[in-house]
């Protein structure tokens, strides 16, 4: 085994006051969660979101809110075998699986790397754009200069990159809150968009943004990046110390996730009240959402906000996706580089494809190539979740840590319905249907 640890610029660099009160112990565990959080609310979840809340009204809100519960229990999943375990999820692959296994997962993995990252990139630089007047293609290649904000924060502790995610999420939060009062949605029909409707399976254009829905909460690098973080707290050694760890854990990312479902539903809520309610229901461009938004709210206060939030979604996503490129980088390869190389080496992997793909098509098409990355990730998303439910359904190995059974049921359900969800909408794209 490889005993060099997951992220090992910050293992274990966090204190657990072991012999402190609960909620002094819950709050050295406040953090992780949110890093992983901002990825449920990239600019992939943005696209996706405009184009079914444009298109559909409310109705895909029920997507949404499943794919978060379903986000919610493989992330609470994550924070076990990470602890349990003391390996992230791409050394588990690497150590447990043959090489002929190995290898393809790591593949897949950097490609749902570079469909987040593309995202990602493009949201970034549509925000830059639309507030500042930034040409697209220059905009992508500034958001380059976050591998350098990380390698900052990082020298400066796992607890300031914590705290700068958290604060951008509260203030992306407060910005979506001041656009649905701007809005005022018809909060009856917000209810019963949370009620599945039979529509999503039948009609193959809902099932299409429904995938990407789903790719974009449950996003495979966030199951990578999870299983690292958790490391960065010194739980202690023994199974009770464990154990506690696990529940502090999953508490964090719990309620992270919870804001992340908030955002996601204010997006969706936002289109439909806006853009479906009038009449506009083919919105998918971030550009065209922000060129309607005042004349349709008669303020352009929020499609300032709207921009602010995107730019701040943007910076957010960038900085966990390059750690989650590190770790399945490290992970599947065992490939060590000193700390700069290896950000420039990461970030590299998603950032030509995105110069590439803005140079030939300009601020055209952004929003098909943003929900097409989040299908992307949605065909990924078994080949993540399917080795982390092996790992934790592995009773043996977790021992005292074991999960209870029915997580276990429900997260090889999860994956079962994934991929039943990938074969349909495989098989529609086939038959032309």
């Amino acid at each position: 085994m490889d005993s060099v640890p997951s992220l090992p610029e910050v293992h274990r660099s966090v204190r657990v006051p072991h012999a402190a009160g609960w909620l002094k112990r819950l709050g050295a565990f406040i953090g992780p969660g949110y890093l992983v959080a901002v990825g449920y609310m990239d600019p992939g979840n943005w696209a996706t979101a405009l184009a079914g809340g444009s298109a559909f009204g409310y109705t895909l809100l029920s997507v949404a809110l499943a794919s978060s519960l379903m986000a919610i229990l493989l992330q609470a999943l994550c924070t076990r075998v990470g602890i349990a375990t003391g390996r992230d999820l791409a050394q588990l692959c690497r150590e447990r699986f043959p090489k002929p296994v190995a290898y393809p997962l790591w593949l897949l993995a950097e490609i749902a790397i570079c469909a987040t990252d593309l995202a990602e990139l493009i949201g970034t630089a549509i925000a830059l754009q639309l507030l500042f007047g930034i040409p697209l293609l220059y905009g992508v290649m500034l958001t380059a200069l976050d591998a350098f904000v990380i390698l900052w924060l990082q020298h400066k502790g796992m607890r300031r990159l914590e705290a700068l995610v958290f604060g951008l999420i509260l203030l992306i939060v407060g910005c979506f809150g001041l656009q649905i009062l701007l809005a005022d949605p018809d909060w009856g029909a917000v209810l019963r968009g949370y009620v599945p409707a039979a529509s999503i399976a039948t009609d193959q254009a809902q099932l299409y943004i429904a995938m990407g829905i789903i790719g974009a909460t449950v996003m495979p690098h966030n199951l990578y990046l999870h299983t690292a973080l958790v490391q960065s707290r010194d739980v202690g050694g023994t199974v009770a110390e464990k154990r506690e760890a696990v529940r502090f854990a999953s508490i964090d990312s719990t309620v992270a996730l919870g804001l992340a479902l908030l955002v996601n539903s204010a997006i969706l809520i936002l289109a439909a009240a806006t853009f479906h309610a009038g009449g506009h229901t083919e919105v998918a461009e971030i550009q065209d959402a922000y060129q309607l938004m005042a004349p349709l709210l008669g303020s352009g206060l929020a499609a300032t906000l709207f921009a602010v939030a995107l730019l701040l979604c943007g910076m957010n996503a960038t900085v966990t996706a390059t750690l989650a490129g590190q770790v399945v980088m490290e992970g599947f390869l065992r490939f060590r580089l000193p700390p700069f190389w290896r950000r420039l080496a990461t970030r590299s992997v998603a950032i030509v494809p995105a110069v590439l793909v803005t140079w030939h098509s300009g601020a055209s098409g952004t929003a098909q190539l943003l929900v097409l990355s989040q299908v992307v990730l949605s065909l990924q998303l078994p080949f993540a979740v399917i080795p982390l439910m092996l790992f934790a359904s592995d009773r043996s190995r977790l021992g005292g840590l074991a999960a209870p059974r029915w997580q276990l049921w429900l997260g090889w359900g999860i994956a079962l319905l994934i991929v039943a969800l990938n074969l349909k909408l495989i098989a529609d794209f086939l038959s032309g249907g």
